[in-house]
């Protein structure tokens, strides 16, 4: 907001405006470095659990590099063999019915 004022006043201070203009050019390698690791990381791993290439994550960095990845993970074809999964097995139909106790013998 006093950004917005700043830029509205009738003299602009040139010196001021090139103090901004450098903070601002200071901390935007930093956020898009970690807008880069946000993006990069997750693709990273889930490329390598695929069976594909890491590197293939930094399709990222191209535009629209994330929707040609997600394209390419969700048609390709895995090459990773799925987990076993256990035999089902079904309950019986009707429920058996419980079993009384056997009753322990006098002595």
């Amino acid at each position: 907001m006093h950004l917005v004022t700043l830029l509205l006043q009738s003299p602009v201070d040139s010196e001021q405006a090139r103090h901004i203009a450098m903070a601002v050019l200071a901390i935007f390698p930093i956020i898009m470095l970690v807008f880069l690791v946000i993006f990069i990381v997750p693709f990273w791993f889930i490329c390598k659990k695929a069976g594909f290439s890491p590197w293939l994550a930094l399709v990222n960095l191209l535009p629209m590099g994330t929707l040609i990845l997600l394209y390419i993970l969700a048609f390709a074809e895995w090459k990773v063999v799925p987990a076993p999964q256990p035999a089902y097995q079904p309950f019986p139909y009707p429920p058996q019915p419980p079993v009384p106790p056997i009753a322990p013998p006098l002595a």
